[in-house]
């Protein structure tokens, strides 16, 4: 049998996914090495990886840097038109959040956010990087860019915390106005290594426009969701 065959990888796929379906193999459970799967398989590393990708790019496993394959756990609902943040979103489904900040700082903000914001040029901005989990593991990488003027000493508090909550709470500002944009992508380097996939990895980009209760261009967020982590769900009213 000529292992670099589609019908071997069609094969593997077809294998996997029924063990998946029946929950022989449970979600975020981890494959066997990849060697002992192409022993299994009595194929090549190449062909099994062809097969492994096919099945990443379906949402049914998926791979972090130096620790493997996984089975991918179910997706959570992303229903943009709640106003909702994360952490309570998370918890709703039954699943458990978590947030770890990796950067925050005030700098120039580049032409992107400049326009997002409505900014003139060598305007400063907040920015706060951050990774979040679902049930520990890493699913998205998030860049907040914050109007310095609405939120002073906003990097003194508590970042792992709600957005949201401590636009609240801290300086009274409340979300008013929303806009989102949603296209495929890729992982760029910083969000790569921030979820511990390769670089190139599949995902959605999520980029939302933030105005408050009064109006004000106040904030945006550049969500970068592994591909497999959301699905997206709206209703749409009479």
């Amino acid at each position: 049998m000529r292992d670099d065959t589609p019908r071997a990888v069609t094969t593997i796929c077809r294998a996997l996914q029924e063990q998946i379906e029946h929950g022989l193999l449970p979600a975020s459970g981890k494959l066997p090495a990849e060697r002992r799967l192409s022993e299994l398989f009595d194929t090549t590393r190449i062909t099994l990886r062809e097969a492994l990708g096919q099945l990443e790019a379906q949402g049914l496993v998926y791979r972090e840097e130096r620790r493997g394959w996984f089975v991918s756990p179910a997706r959570v609902a992303y229903n943009p038109s709640v106003r909702t943040h994360f952490h309570a979103m998370v918890a709703e489904q039954g699943r458990v959040p978590a947030t770890e900040v990796l950067s925050a700082r005030l700098m120039p903000a580049n032409a992107q956010v400049c326009q997002l914001l409505g900014l003139s040029g060598l305007s400063s901005v907040y920015q706060i990087r951050r990774a979040r989990r679902i049930d520990g593991r890493l699913v998205l990488y998030v860049e907040h860019y914050l109007h310095p003027d609405y939120f002073p000493g906003i990097l003194d508090f508590d970042l792992t915390r709600s957005l949201t909550e401590l636009y609240a709470s801290e300086y009274d500002v409340r979300y008013g106005r929303v806009r989102f944009d949603m296209v495929p992508t890729a992982l760029h380097a910083d969000a790569a290594a921030a979820l511990k996939v390769a670089a190139g990895s599949p995902a959605l980009r999520i980029t939302r426009v933030n105005r408050d209760q009064h109006g004000r261009l106040i904030d945006c967020d550049l969500e970068y969701w592994r591909h497999d982590a959301i699905h997206i769900s709206v209703e749409v009213p009479d």
